[in-house]
């Protein structure tokens, strides 16, 4: 289920450049995430590893391919992960898996869900610079609870119009949150690290991208073409350029607005 957390009622500030709201992803955009994730997973081949040859490139892809189909029932999140983890355990190692190698995988989930919000260096300073140009709002998926709890400790919420927790990121969401924000897709910018999520939904829709690549990323995230859109997706490589590039963004759409009211 869809939830929201607003803060602050304030309406969203006009901008000379045809965009009127910028939307920021969360994990591994403003905070760390990934990396966690990658640690635990190794832990996980671990513990399977003892029972099957992790050189038989099938196990990991058996994995990846029940997480994959587990999202429709589990969502995203640790929760899912950690479901996955156990019902692909004991189908890769014959049910042969003990309790206690169980118990560990449930550990990972344990301690995954008490790692620190650690923000991206100089990601605070970005959304600032590009909150004082446009109004500014968080869309980030996965577990409710465990969001929230992100949210609150990464003590940026403070700077967002709006923060919306979804359980997923797709065509029909955006769409129905820019319906929600009364605006255009051509006035809408979305920065994040995932093409899949963060970024083609919303080329498709007629909104703008801003990609910034994080140097690990699920390879379910990574599933999407989006060279067709190319002219409206700018790329920074670290929160620095974040707002030089939502600034070629915000011009360029004004140029086209001219153009079409001209």
């Amino acid at each position: 289920m869809d939830a929201m957390d607003t803060t602050g009622a304030r309406d969203m500030m006009p901008s000379d450049g045809g965009i009127r709201l910028v939307a920021f992803d969360g994990d591994d955009t403003l905070w760390r995430s990934q990396d966690y994730f990658d640690r635990a997973q190794e832990d996980y081949e671990r513990i399977v590893g003892a029972y099957v040859d992790l050189a038989d490139a099938r196990v990991l892809e058996r994995l990846y391919d029940i997480e994959k189909t587990n999202l429709a029932w589990f969502g995203y999140g640790v929760k899912g992960m950690t479901l996955s983890m156990i019902e692909a355990a004991v189908a890769i190692t014959g049910q042969r898996i003990s309790a206690a190698d169980v118990h560990r995988i449930v550990q990972l989930a344990k301690d995954l869900l008490r790692h620190p919000v650690e923000l991206l260096p100089g990601i605070r300073e970005a959304v600032e610079a590009i909150a004082a140009e446009h109004e500014v709002v968080l869309i980030t998926k996965g577990d409710l609870f465990h969001q929230e709890a992100k949210v609150r400790d990464s003590g940026l919420a403070g700077l967002f119009h709006r923060i919306e927790i979804v359980s997923e990121k797709d065509d029909p969401t955006y769409a129905r949150l820019l319906e929600e924000f009364g605006i255009a897709p051509a006035q809408f910018v979305m920065v994040g690290n995932s093409l899949r999520s963060d970024i083609a939904p919303v080329l498709r829709l007629g909104g703008w991208g801003v990609h910034m690549p994080y140097h690990t990323t699920w390879s379910h995230e990574r599933e999407a073409d989006v060279a067709a859109f190319a002219a409206r997706m700018r790329v920074s490589e670290d929160p620095r350029g974040l707002p030089a590039a939502v600034a070629a963004i915000a011009a360029e759409a004004a140029r086209l607005a001219a153009s079409a009211a001209a």
